[in-house]
């Protein structure tokens, strides 16, 4: 069982420290690395499809949270307020909130709409002891949000768009097997009482699954308390199923914070208010991926994609030259230099690397690179420069798991070419 809480601090991802507290993991230079890196490709992804990113403060006064609903539906997941200035403030168990006072501080016309607006930011929940663990439930949480602001007859397009771009971001990550749920609400005061509010984003989220023709479930009492969600299910090591990505279609935030924009008539109409998170928080999505492949991290989200490793010390000058190259061409690249064992001890420690470039006599002397593969793959040796740019390209694609394709013999630039 490829456990996260094992792996990851096995491999310098992630630890804990009870100084520190439960629920609140900090990232080692590994880990780093990677979170970095998924974190620049997931504001690229949105970029490309049409998302203005912001940045929100991490507190707002209670008054906002009383606005939005939070405070009277979700105050027990919530930390306690803050006496500041006389000003009672909250860290946010949310960013919608703050995203729907950015909406409202410019004035917006209905030719700006759809308007997506995402942030990577940070949100607190006071989760209980007894359920917190490695990355999957935590008390600070990253947060991959984004809010669509837009007319009801754009919600069905802006949702499958969405549900696209959690497709794609999946396939980069290796993930398969989801699960798609319809969480719906259940009885009690944990949810707005609006019964017409619900009836009509339910029916919204129907048709867009019906569209979208996507088999799924179900599940009362597991809605967001202002909306109905679709919620993309995977399951952990141990078989414990959590949501990872959502789609959300939300008529009450927009009531309460009186968001509104000129339609063609000239007169103010309310937005919906479409919420949407791609690979859900950086916490649970690592974890998710450190599992499912075992700590063999995509080439393009691994924290060292390039292993440098010499034969011996007359090799090392060659061996800091590629590593440079490598730095030079934004690789993630580490020299595993003679002086940390033997060559096969050395290429045991690099196992998890994508790319192991074995640098020999020949190659010092040619200019070559004769490169391993993680998946146990060994290439011809080939001109430096020709097995950078083929790495780039490979990593670039974002391809889950694949390190490598095939290329016909002539294009290959061998020794002595």
């Amino acid at each position: 069982m490829n456990d996260h809480r094992k792996l990851g601090r096995e491999l310098g991802i992630f630890d804990t420290d009870p100084l520190i507290g439960a629920g609140l993991p900090y990232w080692l230079p590994d880990g780093a690395a990677v979170r970095h890196a998924l974190e620049e490709y997931v504001r690229e992804l949105e970029r490309r499809a049409g998302y203005q990113h912001v940045y929100s403060p991490v507190l707002g006064k209670r008054e906002l949270y009383e606005i939005s609903g939070h405070w009277s539906h979700y105050s027990q997941d919530m930390y306690p307020p803050m006496e500041v200035g006389g000003e009672q403030l909250v860290l946010r168990p949310s960013l919608c909130p703050h995203h729907a006072v950015i909406y409202r501080s410019r004035a917006h016309s209905y030719r700006e709409l759809p308007l997506r607006m995402a942030e990577l930011g940070g949100m607190y929940r006071m989760e209980r002891s007894g359920v917190l663990g490695g990355l999957n439930r935590v008390r600070a949480i990253q947060l991959n949000d984004a809010h669509v602001f837009c007319r009801e007859d754009q919600v069905e397009q802006e949702a499958r768009a969405a549900l696209a771009l959690i497709g794609e971001a999946h396939r980069a990550l290796g993930i398969v097997g989801a699960r798609y749920r319809l969480s719906l609400p259940g009885p009690g005061a944990k949810y707005v009482d609006n019964p017409a509010m619900w009836s009509r984003s339910i029916a919204l989220l129907r048709e867009i699954l019906a569209a979208s023709e996507l088999d799924y479930e179900e599940a009362e009492g597991e809605a967001a308390f202002y909306g109905p969600k679709i919620d993309v299910q995977l399951a952990d090591s141990a078989g414990r199923e959590f949501s990872l990505s959502t789609v959300q279609v939300d008529f009450h935030q927009p009531e309460q914070f009186d968001l509104h924009y000129i339609g063609a008539d000239g007169n103010k109409h309310r937005p919906v208010m479409v919420h949407r998170s791609v690979i859900g928080s950086i916490e649970r999505a690592i974890s998710h991926v450190l599992e499912v492949h075992a700590g063999k991290f995509p080439a393009w989200l691994a924290p060292v994609q390039v292993a440098v490793l010499p034969l011996s010390d007359a090799e090392l000058p060659y061996a800091q030259a590629i590593r440079d190259r490598c730095l030079e061409r934004g690789l993630r690249v580490e020299l595993y230099a003679p002086d940390r064992g033997s060559l096969g001890a050395r290429i045991r420690e690099a196992r998890l690397v994508p790319y192991q470039a074995v640098v020999g006599a020949s190659e010092a002397a040619s200019g070559d690179i004769s490169l391993r593969l993680r998946d146990g793959r060994r290439l011809a040796a080939m001109k430096i420069e020709h097995v950078l740019a083929r790495v780039l390209e490979q990593i670039a694609r974002r391809d889950g798991a694949r390190l490598w394709d095939e290329e016909p013999a002539a294009s290959a630039p061998k020794s002595g070419e």
